[in-house]
């Protein structure tokens, strides 16, 4: 379990804290979403997780303890991280990227490398891709070879920032698939950031939606957020209206059409 005990963070200059007074039990083994718009606080909350940005007052405790406690570089070693343009290291052929964390943590090159393909294996990709280098590769296979890399050391904790944000549609949904399907075999605790309130609700298990400051609007599941939002501003975020779907027949199937009569799905 990950837990944020009333933590603000406010940076040096600001008139104003990027969080206030903070707290959130994330618990294990499922995902979580910290969701809203830019500047709601939501990256910052991930990277207190890994010590990337330290809290002004408050508290992060993984599984009870004070993360304060903890050297910072054996942490970031033990979390998986996968950040939004993938981050490899351009210098470094894919296998090599992937063994980047096991090898610091003393993991005999062989063995590592033999784990970089186990992954690649897993998240779909041709094991050929491991002689390839970060420029030889499309935006998904880096995104994919960017998750690798954050599982390589079989971390009990992943965190991914805005993972598909710069991605085209076609390739983000099969991407997201893919982790539905991957956690779904690995059962890690995930806590992911993004922007987009539909891809919360496809990967989230649990929701966090922030407004400024890091406040919590409202947290639960999806099925909480269209059928019970908390405010206005919760349900302008969803867009509620739009979720209001009616069921039609259509030439011998059965359609689903939101309030302008456009079709949203299909039932079967």
């Amino acid at each position: 379990m990950i837990q944020f005990d009333h933590v603000v963070k406010t940076f040096p200059g600001a008139t104003t804290p990027a969080v206030r007074n903070f707290t959130l039990d994330i618990p294990a083994r499922s995902t979580t979403v910290l969701v809203g718009s830019s500047g709601s606080g939501k990256t910052t909350l991930l990277r207190m997780i890994n010590r990337m940005v330290e809290p002004t007052e408050g508290r992060v405790l993984i599984d009870g303890e004070d993360l304060a406690g903890v050297d910072p570089v054996k942490l970031r070693r033990s979390i998986g991280y996968v950040m939004q343009n993938s981050g490899l290291l351009p210098h470094r052929t894919v296998a090599d990227n992937i063994a980047t964390v096991p090898r610091l943590n003393g993991v005999p090159r062989k063995q590592a490398r033999e784990r970089a393909g186990e992954l690649l294996e897993l998240l779909g990709l041709d094991g050929s891709l491991a002689k390839r280098y970060p420029s030889e590769l499309s935006g998904g296979q880096a995104q994919r070879v960017g998750v690798a890399r954050a599982l390589a050391d079989d971390p009990n904790i992943l965190l991914m920032d805005e993972p598909f944000g710069a991605i085209d549609p076609v390739v983000r949904r099969d991407l997201q698939e893919q982790i539905l399907d991957l956690q779904a075999k690995i059962s890690k605790t995930i806590v992911l950031v993004t922007h987009d309130i539909d891809e919360a609700f496809l990967l989230g298990d649990n929701i966090v939606l922030l407004e400024m400051g890091a406040q919590i609007a409202q947290a639960g599941t999806a099925e909480d957020f269209v059928t019970d939002p908390a405010s206005d501003f919760v349900a302008s975020f969803v867009g509620t209206q739009d979720r209001e779907l009616t069921l039609r027949e259509r030439d011998g199937t059965t359609v689903a059409v939101d309030r302008h009569g456009r079709v949203k799905g299909v039932v079967r």
